[in-house]
């Protein structure tokens, strides 16, 4: 199964299938699933968002919640977890664009711990340099087929269809795709327990992606004076994130930061707002998504835990 970061062109020919996407999360422990429907002009509505135990059994769980859901006919895309992948920005190889994965491989492979053999990649042209003096940048999605072979295997010996494999960046970019307005890119900071995640996209194109080694755990827990140290880390990282993405993309308007719930959001937005050159903004899904039978997606705290799986969804 290879790693899809856009949509599969589905058949006319095809079986009758439910609409929209049911992105699945598979944890250590848990298993997520989000199903969500859209239809233009109209709010994506999240109709499915729910977290089942696997008991050790992530086959034997996706079967039952296969039958017990109704999950036939749905076309499932899973979402690798942060430590299963890599996303590595490089300069696109000067090659014909059917040679371009290849060049890329060996590109990659000394930044790699496994074998570049190993690996299954998929490619995202970053736009909009033509023309800028620089050289074309492309974003590499890689990942090991020790990871990705046995998720797959369970995900499909459950009766599932599994149609793709994504990563949360691409979630979370299609979450900040409702955001954009005036042309204008948007940032979206998240934090959830793999730690933060800072986006910048525009147009539903990905431009950056950073991880922030603070997770959403650290900053419940963190006493004043810790919090306030993480609020300084995170705000060094936006700083440089945002000034580089202004240096290298200057013909892209930055619009506004947007931070996604998170505890103690009030205080980090606080910190934020002063150190920033653009408008920061709390993000509540309330606003972008339409949910009314999901009471407790109201939560920041639900909101943190599945912003990207429903992004996922929205493929």
């Amino acid at each position: 199964m290879s790693i899809s970061l856009s949509a599969p062109s589905i058949s006319s020919a095809s079986a009758k299938r439910s609409d929209g996407w049911l992105a699945i999360n598979c944890l250590k422990d848990r298993v997520d699933l989000a199903h969500v429907q859209q239809a233009p002009g109209q709010m994506p509505e999240v109709v499915l968002l729910e977290s089942y135990a696997t008991g050790g059994d992530l086959q034997g769980a996706l079967q039952r919640l296969r039958k017990e859901k109704r999950l036939h006919s749905h076309r499932c895309v899973v979402m690798l977890n942060s430590g299963d992948f890599q996303v590595l920005q490089v300069e696109a190889p000067s090659v014909p664009l059917d040679e371009r994965r290849q060049a890329l491989r060996w590109q990659i492979k000394d930044m790699l711990d496994y074998p570049v053999e190993a690996a299954t990649l998929d490619v995202l042209d970053v736009p909009g340099q033509q023309g800028s003096g620089r050289a074309q940048q492309v974003l590499v999605v890689v990942a090991a087929n020790a990871v990705l072979s046995p998720l797959a295997a369970a995900v499909v010996g459950a009766g599932l269809k599994l149609e793709a494999i994504d990563v949360p960046d691409m979630g979370q970019r299609n979450i900040a795709a409702l955001l954009e307005k005036d042309n204008r890119a948007v940032a979206l900071l998240t934090f959830d327990d793999d730690g933060g995640l800072l986006t910048v996209s525009a147009q539903g194109e990905l431009y950056v992606s950073r991880r922030i080694d603070v997770s959403r755990q650290a900053l419940e827990g963190a006493a004043d004076e810790r919090r306030e140290q993480l609020f300084d880390r995170i705000v060094l990282e936006v700083q440089r994130t945002l000034d580089t993405f202004d240096r290298q993309y200057s013909f892209v308007p930055m619009g506004q930061l947007w931070l996604a719930q998170v505890p103690g959001g009030d205080g980090l937005k606080a910190t934020l707002a002063p150190n920033v050159y653009v408008p920061v903004e709390t993000l509540d899904l309330q606003n972008v998504l339409h949910f009314p039978g999901i009471p407790e997606l109201r939560h920041p705290e639900r909101q943190a835990q599945c912003l990207k799986l429903l992004g996922c969804a929205m493929r």
